[in-house]
């Protein structure tokens, strides 16, 4: 007797198609097509047509590229920066929230409304702010006796720790908010016990919530590093790269070469070079990570 066969369900495969053809439109495609294009002197005017192929020219040119070196070292400096006050305010501010704080919940909503603000809102609320002639920062300074206060986004010193402000204060609420959904996790049981042993708020902190919130730390690490390589909002609203070279980071330098001086090809191969350092520094600490759970 011949079994009949199982008619296809296609119901599952359809709920899935807008996204999965999104996902090949919008990102697959377009990545392999940049690749393809790394390796040529493609410009958006001439086509594919008029391009040639230009092997690692794109790639060797980055290195004596001065912009580049300087979009690189600025976009170091602000990760460098920024990733450890945001984890450790975060963290801290995590676990002062999860105990009982007045008006936790507003607290809550307000440091988690910069996160999911306008980037464009922002960053003209910053410029309002840092205005070194009219801001209310600098007024606020010149009151309390500070006769030559910073010139903050106008002055090539002050321009980058200005950004990095920024950045702290808009990556805060995010942190916060996936540090305290791991408190959730971590038993009060390892409190209780700690406290009977006479153990202090600080080294409740220091060898109970830091150790049990690890893999929460891993995570947000990783995700912070790679949109800090990505930051481009505030860098093009609020100082355009400048002063000069002073804010230039590699995703807006990548959108300069792309859309303003037409150098696709050497656009895409920065991107895939940015892709390249992401990917290296993600699975280095991956196995820093699984060493460390292996040694415990």
């Amino acid at each position: 007797m011949v079994k009949k066969r199982k008619k296809l369900n296609l119901a599952p495969y359809l709920f899935i198609a807008p996204n999965f053809i999104g996902f090949l439109v919008f990102i697959l495609i377009p990545v392999l097509v940049s690749l393809v294009v790394a390796f040529t002197d493609f410009n958006i005017f001439k086509g594919f047509a008029d391009s040639k192929f230009v092997g690692l020219d794109n790639f060797i040119q980055m290195f004596s590229d001065g912009w580049f070196q300087a979009a690189l070292k600025n976009n170091i400096i602000y990760t460098v920066v920024t990733i450890p006050i945001i984890l450790g305010c975060s963290i801290i501010m995590a676990t002062i929230l999860n105990d009982k704080v007045y008006c936790r919940t507003a607290i809550r909503v307000m440091i988690f409304i910069p996160y999911i603000s306008s980037v464009v809102a922002i960053s003209v609320i910053w410029m309002l702010i840092l205005n070194p002639s009219q801001g209310i920062l600098n007024n606020f300074l010149r009151a309390i006796g500070i006769a030559n206060p910073p010139g903050w986004l106008g002055d090539p010193q002050w321009a980058l720790p200005s950004v990095i402000i920024v950045g702290i204060w808009m990556g805060l609420g995010y942190n916060t908010i996936i540090y305290m959904s791991g408190l959730q996790s971590v038993s009060r049981d390892l409190y209780e016990a700690a406290k009977i042993d006479g153990a202090s708020g600080l080294q409740l902190f220091r060898f109970i919530t830091v150790p049990m919130l690890r893999n929460t730390t891993f995570f947000l690490l990783i995700t912070n590093i790679i949109s800090s390589f990505q930051v481009f909002g505030q860098i093009n609203i609020m100082t355009g790269g400048g002063p000069g070279t002073a804010t230039t980071v590699l995703a807006h330098y990548i959108y300069l070469a792309g859309f303003r001086y037409h150098k696709m090809g050497y656009a895409s191969a920065m991107a895939w070079f940015l892709l390249v350092i992401l990917f290296l520094v993600t699975v280095f600490q991956w196995k820093i990570q699984r060493k460390h759970e292996d040694d415990m």
